[in-house]
């Protein structure tokens, strides 16, 4: 740092140490010692993990190696998992963002003037976080049964066959997903639209924009950044997600995710490298699909 100082007509510059702060340090400190205890060295444990073969005196044991075949292995035998895996938490983003979307808008636009029906509305969005995902999930499993309400009406009303059943199907699983996540979705959306400045809206009608033209050329450019964040909170947990899946709760052997894979080399098969392999491929592809997305979206500052 230099100080300019004028004396008459000469200008004399003093050079000044600058003095280092271990403030910022001392205060990054705590948050990088959790970064690297519980993201990085489990990264890298996964890592080596994957590369690990099969004992050969002990069942259930793997010794450190560089078997990069496991990964060639795994894409060959449990691609169409993979690929159901992002299928799903395709359709359960999008048909959470079509529900989301008006719910949000709502809460964040129109319940303005109602400030105590906005925070009730708040409240129900966020009361789902008090019960267990697990136990929601089970709730529909039983609402959904062959023998439940939901079921039954359908076959009263000769809408579903005698035969027909809900659960252990891809529509169970999809409907799961969407119903879980969706105030992943809400949330983000709400906080975006809350501070939509209306004086935009009003001057759109002003200028003999119709309601359609003005969503779509007003509001939802100003709401882009709550879409990406309540997408991408929809999308990354929804395709690893093994719970909805699952054929103890809404999903079947024909509607395995990849989740439910990993799941079972790793606490059923003891196949350690294949479910590490697995999660390094669904990461990779995530954080591929994420970048895309949120570069094409022109939000990189999310990132």
């Amino acid at each position: 740092m230099a100080i300019t100082a004028f004396t008459g007509s000469a200008t004399v510059q003093e050079a000044v140490p600058r003095k280092r702060s271990w403030v910022a340090l001392v205060l990054l400190l705590p948050g990088l010692l959790y970064l690297v205890l519980f993201f990085l060295v489990p990264l890298v444990s996964l890592a080596i993990t994957s590369l690990e073969v099969p004992s050969a005196t002990t069942f259930g044991q793997y010794d450190a190696a560089f078997n990069w075949q496991t990964y060639g292995v795994v894409v060959s035998q449990y691609g169409t998992q993979i690929l159901r895996s992002f299928l799903y938490a395709l359709l359960a983003t999008v048909f959470a963002l079509l529900f989301s979307y008006p719910l949000a808008y709502f809460i964040g636009v129109k319940a303005r003037r109602w400030p105590i029906l906005q925070g009730l509305m708040i409240v129900l969005v966020i009361a789902p976080f008090f019960i267990s995902f697990l136990l929601r999930t089970l709730a529909w499993k039983a609402i959904l049964s062959d023998d439940g309400v939901v079921v039954g009406a359908l076959k009263a009303l000769s809408l579903m066959g005698p035969q027909g059943h809900f659960t252990g199907t891809p529509v169970a699983v999809v409907f799961g997903l969407t119903y879980n996540f969706i105030p992943f979705m809400c949330l983000p959306l709400y906080t975006t639209l809350e501070r939509l400045d209306v004086r935009y809206l009003e001057a759109s009608t002003d200028l003999y924009a119709g309601p359609f033209h003005t969503f779509r050329t007003v509001t939802i450019p100003l709401s882009l950044p709550g879409i990406v964040s309540g997408t991408l909170l929809t999308f990354i947990p929804a395709a690893g997600d093994y719970v909805n899946a699952s054929s103890e709760f809404l999903g079947g052997t024909s509607s395995t995710m990849i989740g439910n894979v990993i799941q079972s080399n790793f606490l059923v098969q003891l196949n350690y490298p294949a479910a590490a392999a697995l999660s390094i491929i669904l990461m990779a592809i995530i954080l591929v699909i994420v970048s895309v997305y949120v570069k094409r979206s022109g939000t990189d500052d999310l990132l």
